[in-house]
């Protein structure tokens, strides 16, 4: 399978199953993209009359590049056939009970009011309430017991907002720390804060014992105040931007990302990343919001192309800040070419409901933190550890070549499906896919795999 497409002039062909990406002239894309359909001489005889006026389009040159293009095929890189089909039912057999990371709700509660909130304003659809030592102890443990062989373990404070609770996030980093070394393991924490209780020992902390802080700021100060508001209705803009200047700061401006959410109030997200960009951060992510489409904060259809061109533009903007010496990383354009991700992952994903759960402040187990409070999904408690085995099943079978949608799609291999809660809140199964939210994968992917090739050429030039 290849996918072939055009942006700003350049032609870029992927072959889906080897992940080789070729940057070709006007007449290779036109033959590529014909080979598999027509013969040889048909293809010769269109290309011959399209490039008429075109002196270096000879039958020689069209000869060589069919040649070439064989040579390509022989090599695993153009046309390649699908290896990865028969290996998904497996993959995660490999892995069955093991546990990597967890999502710690040390506070279903928050200190902001915002409309769009997937948790309702940290409440998950139930009571208020802040995780208590005893169980994030217990959690910790239930992540050692249950991590096998693996020595790095990821653990995200989350809310709501974790700092309302923020003596019990202390102690169970201490407590972490306390077990490592005997468990011959290495805890890898991240806090994922609104930034309204940030001060100077919380910055001291994060920069002391998290690999990664996680920022929520929605661009612009019109944009961010119209939903991010405390319970008075007050915007929170003006508030959490110095503490967010000063944290990033000690942290030397690297270990953390500004994840905003665009809604239909700014499809034109773009400006928010410029005003993030201005007020000085550079490592940057904008998620669409998840919603339900009654809510009027939903993206529509009528936002979509106007979303797909702030991705074209993003990618732009990206190109001409590299150039210049002043680079950003925007999350969803983080692309690695020559490695990729493993095959485990190109197949399985995030690894939600097995390698991956969400844990509340009453100790239950969810697949993950979109999954929280839909009772169905309770996989267990980290007290008696996974009794629904059914659930957790039903996330270890499902994988990208479970889901009829995604067959055919070249981006699958990236997406690896895409994600089973917003496919479960879109289509009431997580084999569903979310199909809005696919169009805007594809566009990201689009746009990602030309920046870095672009970037490579470059490179090797230089």
């Amino acid at each position: 399978m290849i996918h072939c497409y055009q942006l700003d002039g350049i032609n870029v062909v992927l072959d889906v199953y080897s992940g080789a990406i070729h940057i070709v002239d006007d007449a290779t894309y036109d033959i590529i993209s014909m080979y598999e359909s027509l013969p040889k001489e048909e293809i010769k005889s269109r290309i011959l009359e399209k490039y008429r006026t075109d002196p270096e389009v000879t039958p020689e040159e069209i000869d060589a590049c069919f040649d070439s293009i064989e040579s390509l095929k022989q090599s695993g890189q153009l046309f390649t056939e699908d290896t990865y089909e028969k290996l998904a039912p497996k993959l995660k057999e490999r892995s069955e009970g093991i546990v990597k990371a967890l999502c710690l709700h040390v506070a279903h509660t928050c200190n902001l009011n915002c409309s769009y909130c997937f948790a309702s304003q940290g409440k998950y659809h139930g009571e208020r309430a802040l995780m208590s030592f005893e169980v994030g102890k217990q959690a910790l443990d239930f992540l050692v017991a249950h991590s096998g062989t693996r020595h790095n373990l990821e653990v995200d404070f989350f809310g709501g907002e974790p700092l309302m609770n923020f003596d019990v996030v202390k102690k169970l980093v201490a407590y972490a720390r306390s077990i490592e070394q005997a468990a011959h393991k290495n805890f890898r924490f991240t806090l994922t804060t609104n930034g309204m209780l940030i001060d100077d020992e919380v910055i001291d902390f994060a920069n002391r014992e998290c690999s990664n802080v996680v920022l929520s700021l929605d661009g612009r100060k019109s944009v961010h105040d119209r939903f991010r508001v405390d319970y008075a209705g007050h915007g929170s803009f003006d508030r959490i931007v110095p503490k967010f200047q000063k944290l990033v700061a000690a942290r030397g401006g690297k270990n953390y990302y500004m994840r905003g959410t665009f809604t239909h109030a700014n499809p034109d997200f773009l400006e928010d990343i410029k005003t993030m960009l201005d007020l000085g951060f550079t490592e940057l992510s904008m998620e669409p919001v998840v919603a339900k489409e009654s809510d009027p904060a939903a993206l529509t259809k009528e936002d979509l192309p106007i979303v797909l061109k702030q991705y074209e533009d993003l990618a732009r903007l990206m190109r001409q800040r590299r150039r210049e010496g002043r680079p950003f990383t925007f999350y969803h354009y983080m692309l690695d070419l020559e490695g990729g991700p493993c095959v485990y992952k190109r197949l399985s994903g995030c690894g939600s409901g097995t390698e991956y759960m969400a844990v509340t402040p009453w100790g239950d187990l969810y697949p993950c933190h979109q999954f929280v409070g839909e009772e169905r999904f309770k996989l267990g408690d980290v007290f008696n550890g996974v009794t629904n085995t059914k659930v957790r099943d039903e996330f270890a079978a499902c994988n990208v070549y479970t889901r009829p949608e995604c067959q055919n799609c070249w981006a699958k291999l990236y997406c690896s499906g895409g994600c089973a809660a917003n496919a479960y809140h879109a289509t009431g199964s997580v084999n569903g896919t979310y199909k809005y939210g696919c169009e805007l994968f594809k566009k990201r992917m689009e746009c990602a795999i030309l920046l870095e090739a672009e970037k490579q050429l470059e490179d090797e030039d230089s």
